[in-house]
């Protein structure tokens, strides 16, 4: 039987506040993926400091390098190719891993592969089976909400995003009103399965014909219901208002992506990103999808939703095998994004 050809990707990951390095064999095997989070240092400021994410990857990134290359058990002579994260995401953060990514490429004579961060999010997917086109990718992270369109291999296309805030800048602020301590995702989901839907919150947008996301008014709702309560000096169940909130958000992103389902013809929804690590959302995505049974849903692991260079590496493996390079001018675009569909 012949052997596979080992094509090994080495990706670094810097956009937010993760720091990341991993190595991958063929576009789908992980032998390395070494993340160095901030979560602690950020905690203390509710949230993410561009500046402090900056000096804290500067720290981390040649750590994680040498650990990654150090349990992925292989040399620089083994590599072939590299890809970095260059957006979107924070300015200084992104500039990090592309500096370190555009050394190591230079240094040992590789391909440098650019990547944008959401088809990352979308390839953490591979990690639990194959992508299979054309497909529909719901993102749902800290700073994205979007619905892509995957017509084939490597190409992405936008049929909607959200207007203003993302899902899981929401759950962050809404859990900033509720006392808990940043990142308040996974803790607001915990609240919300001890909770029910009592206060019914609105859901923006569901009713419209587009495909696009709003939740700045679910969030001004939310802490208007709240400071009103402590005006009247009132005390509101947290789980209540955890189950509330969250069954808003739910409701939308299912409602939109259900819509956009029975638009286009595809062969797989993808759910992928930070806040597809819910709980209640990947159970209510289950039961919705049953009303689909032509459509495969695949779901990224839950290690892997969050930022990391693991899905860095699947995406630039794809990359790298459709022929797309960049040259030691590549640059971090902090406002990058797909094209949206024509």
């Amino acid at each position: 039987m012949k052997k596979e050809k080992r094509d090994l990707i080495l990706a670094f990951e810097s956009s937010c506040d993760e720091t990341s390095v991993a190595v991958i064999e063929n576009g789908k095997r992980i032998l390395a993926n070494v993340v160095a989070t901030q979560i602690n240092s950020q905690k203390r400021f509710g949230g993410v400091v561009p500046e402090v994410a900056s000096r804290h990857h500067i720290e981390q990134i040649t750590i994680c390098l040498a650990d990654a290359m150090q349990r992925a058990q292989i040399t620089y002579d083994d590599l072939s190719a590299v890809a970095v994260t260059y957006g979107p995401g924070l300015v200084g953060a992104l500039l990090v891993g592309v500096t370190a990514a555009k050394a190591v490429a230079f240094a040992h004579h590789l391909p440098l592969i650019p990547v944008n961060h959401m088809a990352g999010h979308i390839y953490a997917a591979r990690f639990a089976g194959e992508i299979k086109f054309p497909a529909l990718a719901l993102l749902v992270s800290g700073g994205h909400t979007e619905l892509v369109y995957l017509p084939k291999v490597n190409c992405y296309q936008i049929i909607g995003e959200t207007r203003d805030d993302a899902a899981g800048e929401a759950y962050d602020k809404v859990g900033r009103v509720m006392g808990i301590p940043y990142p308040a995702g996974k803790q607001i989901d915990e609240l919300a399965h001890q909770g029910k839907d009592t206060f019914n919150f609105p859901r923006a947008m569901l009713n419209e014909e587009n495909f696009d996301f709003s939740f700045s008014g679910l969030k001004s709702a939310f802490i208007n219901t709240v400071h009103h309560a402590e005006q009247l000096h009132q005390e509101l169940d947290q789980a209540d208002l955890a189950a509330s909130f969250q069954q808003s958000v739910i409701e939308v992103l299912i409602g939109k992506t259900a819509k956009a389902l029975k638009k286009y013809f595809v062969k797989q929804l993808i759910l992928a990103g930070g806040v597809a690590a819910n709980t209640g959302l990947r159970t209510a995505f289950t039961q919705t999808m049953q009303q689909f049974p032509q459509v495969d849903f695949l779901q990224a692991p839950l290690n892997l939703c969050g930022d990391n260079a693991a899905m860095i590496g699947a995406a630039g493996y794809v990359a790298w095998k459709g022929g797309q390079r960049a040259d030691l001018n590549l640059n971090a675009v902090p406002s990058l994004e797909f094209d949206w569909i024509k």
